[in-house]
């Protein structure tokens, strides 16, 4: 949905509607009529945003296939549905980081899929990619090999926006464990980027993990020239007594998927079932997305005010902050069955909460 902020500016609100790796356009196609179809029905919104997630293989070939973009392209459309951002912190097998030239092929062939999926009145996009790796993975030579991929990377999007007449922009996410954790280490290792290309995509349910005051932490990258290029709108879950919640807390525990536990003492455990076991004192914040229209089973509460705090102060100035803003599902619950209900009630959520702080939120179509 495109929401207009009292400044004029468009403010794009979407979804991320890709939850399972897609062969090919077909797979996509397949995926979004079963989610985001009902979920644009629910809202009743004449055009619904969708944040897509393209793994490498099928970003590959879309990025040297014009007929299958034009195709994928089109097809989105006719569903009343638009494409303004692309998710490509997931990679899939391996999930190499900013050491690895293999992040930055799949990060500039989303680009190129990108620039050609954008409504035709659209002058740019963002892509979301890793926040370059785990800070105790990342030695010398990693700093070194990540510093001449992100150059290259600049030259890429440049190369893509001079081709096209359009921009995509590139939003590192900081998460904790990662090189880009607190704002301050955020700014640190993104001092030297190229600022008109490359910024951050600001996960909120991270960004509770750090355990920093919202603004604090928005203010720290805006000092230091650090642009916020996407939000993910989203909240994490807190136990201020974990011992007593761990019944609770091991239902979120999954084998597929690391849940990083982190202290309000400041230390970080890479996985909610090592923290359970090992038993640091609390209170926890666990990185676990959770929707914010809900609350979480007692005693367990989901970091909303954090959320809250973090949208007032990027939408409540008198220009926009950020422009991209997008509800990712990855944890819910309910997953298949009833998604398309709690995605709705969510985006609703997030649309009223934009609303008090001066946005008017009255979705209106790209015609």
């Amino acid at each position: 949905m495109r929401l207009r902020h009292h400044s004029g500016r468009t403010v794009n609100l979407s979804h991320g509607a890709i939850l399972h790796a897609a062969r090919d356009v077909r797979g996509v196609i397949e995926q979004l009529d079963r989610y985001a179809s009902a979920i644009r029905a629910r809202l009743g919104a004449d055009t619904l945003g969708v944040s897509l997630w393209l793994p490498p293989a099928l970003a590959a070939t879309l990025a040297v296939e014009s007929r299958a973009r034009a195709r994928l392209k089109a097809e989105v459309g006719a569903r009343g549905l638009e494409v303004v951002t692309l998710s490509g912190v997931r990679y899939g097998d391996g999930e190499p980081d900013w050491s690895s030239p293999a992040r930055l092929e799949y990060t500039l062939d989303l680009a190129r899929v990108l620039v050609d999926l954008l409504p035709d009145d659209a002058v740019r996009g963002t892509v979301s990619t890793l926040g370059l790796g785990r800070r105790e993975d990342w030695d010398v030579g990693r700093d070194r090999s990540g510093a001449r991929l992100l150059a290259r990377l600049s030259r890429g999007l440049a190369e893509v926006a001079w081709q096209n007449g359009r921009a995509v922009r590139v939003g590192f996410q900081p998460e904790p464990g990662g090189v880009l954790d607190t704002a301050a280490h955020t700014a640190a290792a993104l001092a030297t980027v190229d600022p008109e290309r490359l910024g951050v995509c600001l996960d909120l349910a991270n960004l509770a993990c750090t355990w920093e005051h919202p603004a604090d932490a928005l203010d720290t990258l805006a000092d230091n020239g650090i642009s916020v290029i996407g939000v993910k709108v989203a909240a994490a879950l807190e136990a201020a007594q974990p011992t007593a919640a761990a019944g609770v807390l091991r239902g979120y525990v999954d084998p597929d998927r690391r849940h990083p536990v982190t202290t309000a003492a400041g230390l970080y455990v890479d996985d909610l079932s090592r923290a359970l076991d090992a038993g640091p004192p609390g209170p926890w914040r666990i990185r676990c997305h959770v929707p914010l229209h809900g609350a979480p089973p007692s005693p367990l509460v989901a970091t909303t005010d954090v959320a809250r705090a973090a949208l007032r102060h990027l939408l409540g100035g008198a220009y926009p902050a950020t422009e991209f803003l997008d509800v990712d599902p990855g944890d819910w619950g309910g997953r298949p069955a009833g998604m398309a209900g709690v995605v709705a009630a969510e985006l609703a959520h997030v649309s009223g909460e934009m609303s008090g702080f001066g946005v008017d939120t009255r979705a209106f179509s790209s015609t």
